[in-house]
């Protein structure tokens, strides 16, 4: 009967077939040789013990919170807690002891040295990106670096001077130090917007190092699991854009203040082609051959990065050829071309910055903290993911946190992990944050001794440093059809994400993108829907109907699988579908087989607040009064210790809570005396 039956149902629709009692038996099967009884939630607990319960303490006197808190820390405290502490708060406690000194040293010595060299430009090159003097990007490249290869988990990560941080902080600082209208200013006063300008750049990598302090404070590491890769791809990308157009003047010779605020990418573009036939055609042609020469050794340095022992240092070659050209040909009185000029020797003393305008600058700083969060917990654990080691959210705060509020001291603007130096390191052979020491001794022999050799560099080929470097970031656009044909959610908040970025700024656009990824996080858990379940025949399987098997459905009996959490905005959702499946709010109609037992699997309901738990204790109380038979399987004990305080058990007894779908299908089975009806085929 069955192979006939089969040969009729071949078409594309799922159909049924009704047998005897011969295949009802052989249902049964699985379930009707009764090596056990149907387990329960109290039989599992009576036989295996509930959860541990904590041995009850003498009650201690009435103390605010506080004190109390400060009690059970002091009990806490011991000699081998606080030494595991302090390992966890400086990682070079673990990882020096077990460092492999002849294995690793040259490879940290070179890529050290490798990445030092490549800083020294950089830093200049962004320090002109953040509106402040060439040489605070030296001391960028040198502090942070410094700290972080003490207090940092990432063994690849190389931080210091970032792009996008350097566009965010020079709008912020244009915004906050503006230049004067009547422009022609004096050197005095050129010097004192310079003061002000360093000093608000200070001022907000100190504000976005205690924010990300507090965030340690408040262990809120878990906050990186919100922000997806497309979002901090999109945001590079778009930044990445930013940049390059915020170069062009600088390319062209131009001198166009700033465009800051919304639409600013636009703007600058409007002002460089109105401004285009001012153009200077010496810093032209020197930005023309930069770009001849540092694009093609970036394309050969990704090429053949298996082949070279270590990359090839094109920001530094193109240094030194533009500074001799300049100085042997006197570009810079000759042509007007602008130079760097002299570089103050040595560190600056400590100074606390001036935090007049705090509530400014913290506006102005949290998006800050957030994308230096954001790409440098990504990048830490993008590499530690590849080389099979782990990288702590809360130490990574506390790392960049303490190396943008130190690094203010000393003039710094905000830092964070880069990821031209981290693929440049890890391409040159680092294995361990030593790396980062050799390159503190490389920018401090600039700073302290070799400074005189960027007299006569132009900033036009920093400006091309600053383009060039961004060449991943607008890579990243290569991987937007494979990740359409993968998922089409995180292409939408790519591209949301990126044209946020793109029409306002970096600020909002991460804003925007954060905000619509939880919403496809929302919307995907309320497109949800109930599934039904059959046993697959010939074992103790249950499966979705439509899933392509030979499944057996019992008439009367209702399995549903609700997979999602259970909260406030899917409540609705449950309710709907088990009103649809169980026919609740049309029992006066007549239909073929009522449903008697329905079975509801919560092994995919992770949680449930208050809302949801009401809606199941009121779904089960709809049940009793229609005549329907409730059980609950796979609850987990959080979700089934809400539901018990919503009041589920005052309709359900905890007789119907089971522990699997088999053992609450084997109990359903004996309350609808399955001798009786007979057994439905389903083909799918």
């Amino acid at each position: 009967e069955l192979e006939g039956a089969k040969g009729k149902m071949s078409g594309p629709r799922a159909s049924r077939t009704c047998s005897g009692s011969d295949e009802a038996s052989n249902f049964r099967s699985p379930l009707g040789t009764r090596l056990r009884e149907p387990l329960t939630q109290a039989r599992f607990q009576q036989q295996f013990g509930g959860p541990e319960q904590d041995p009850e303490l003498p009650e201690e006197p009435s103390l605010p919170w506080l004190c109390r808190l400060w009690r059970s820390r002091v009990r806490a405290c011991s000699w081998p807690g606080a030494w595991r502490l302090l390992l966890a708060r400086l990682p070079p406690l673990r990882w020096l002891p077990r460092y492999r000194w002849r294995a690793w040293l040259l490879g940290d010595a070179v890529a050290g040295v490798t990445v030092g060299v490549v800083h020294v430009p950089q830093g200049m090159a962004f320090a002109l990106l953040t509106s402040v003097p060439p040489v605070f990007g030296l001391y960028t490249s040198f502090f942070p670096v410094l700290i972080y290869s003490l207090l940092g988990t990432g063994r690849h990560l190389s931080t210091g001077t970032f792009a996008v941080l350097s566009l965010m902080t020079g709008s912020a600082v244009e915004r906050l130090v503006p230049e004067p209208l009547a422009g022609n200013l004096s050197g005095h006063e050129r010097e004192q917007l310079e003061a002000q300008r360093v000093g608000a750049a200070a001022a907000m990598a100190f504000a976005s190092g205690a924010l990300l302090l507090g965030m340690f404070a408040l262990q809120l590491g878990v906050l990186s699991t919100f922000l997806s890769e497309p979002v901090v791809k999109a945001l590079t990308s778009g930044a990445a854009l930013h940049v390059l157009v915020s170069q062009l003047p600088s390319l062209l010779g131009l001198s166009l203040p700033r465009q800051i605020g919304y639409f600013s990418l636009f703007k600058t573009l409007a002002a460089v082609l109105t401004a285009l036939p001012q153009s200077s055609p010496a810093e032209m042609t020197i930005s023309a051959l930069s770009l001849a020469l540092l694009v093609p050794v970036k394309e050969l340095n990704v090429r053949f990065r298996d082949r070279l022992p270590t990359p090839i240092p094109g920001e530094v070659v193109m240094v030194l050829l533009a500074s001799v050209l300049c100085f042997t040909s006197s570009l810079d009185t000759r042509y007007n071309v602008q130079v760097v000029g002299l570089l103050p020797g040595g560190f600056p003393q400590p100074l606390l910055p001036d935090l007049a305008d705090l509530h400014r600058i913290l506006a102005d700083s949290l998006p800050i903290a957030l994308v230096t969060f954001a790409v440098s917990t990504s990048l830490a654990s993008i590499y530690a993911d590849k080389y099979s080691y782990t990288v702590d959210p809360n130490q990574e705060l506390l790392a960049h946190g303490v190396s943008n509020l130190i690094s203010s001291l000393f003039s710094c603007f905000p830092n964070s992990a880069t990821l031209a130096t981290t693929s440049l390191l890890v391409d040159a052979g680092g294995n361990t944050q030593l790396a980062g020491l050799f390159s503190c001794v490389v920018v401090m022999s600039v700073v302290l001794w070799l400074r005189h050799f960027f007299y006569y560099l132009p900033k036009a080929v920093l400006a091309c440093i600053n383009i060039t470097s961004m060449r991943q970031m607008f890579f990243q656009m290569q991987e937007l059809p494979r990740l359409w044909h993968v998922s089409r959610m995180d292409f939408s908040v790519w591209m949301v994400t990126w044209v946020a970025v793109v029409t306002l700024n970096v600020d909002l656009g991460l804003a925007v993108g954060v905000v619509f990824s939880m919403m496809m996080v929302v919307c995907r858990t309320q497109r949800v829907q109930c599934l039904v379940l059959g046993l697959a025949e010939g074992t103790e399987l249950y499966r979705p109907l439509r899933e392509s098997h030979k499944l057996l459905q019992v008439p009367g009996l209702c399995i549903l699988s609700y997979p999602t959490p259970l909260y406030f905005g899917t409540r609705g959702q449950l309710r709907h579908n088990l009103e649809w499946h169980l026919r609740l709010g049309e029992r006066g109609k007549p239909v073929a087989e009522p449903v008697r037992v329905v079975i509801l699997d919560f092994s995919g309901v992770t949680f449930a607040d208050a809302a949801g738990a009401r809606e199941v204790a009121q779904l089960a109380s709809r049940c009793q009064d229609a005549g329907i038979y409730l059980l609950l399987a796979q609850c987990n004990a959080l979700v089934l210790e809400t539901l018990t305080r919503a009041g589920l058990l005052d309709t359900v007894t905890p007789g119907q809570l089971f522990v699997s779908v088999q053992d609450a299908a084997a109990h359903a089975l004996e309350r609808l005396e399955l001798s009786g009806p007979k057994i439905c085929t389903v083909w799918v």
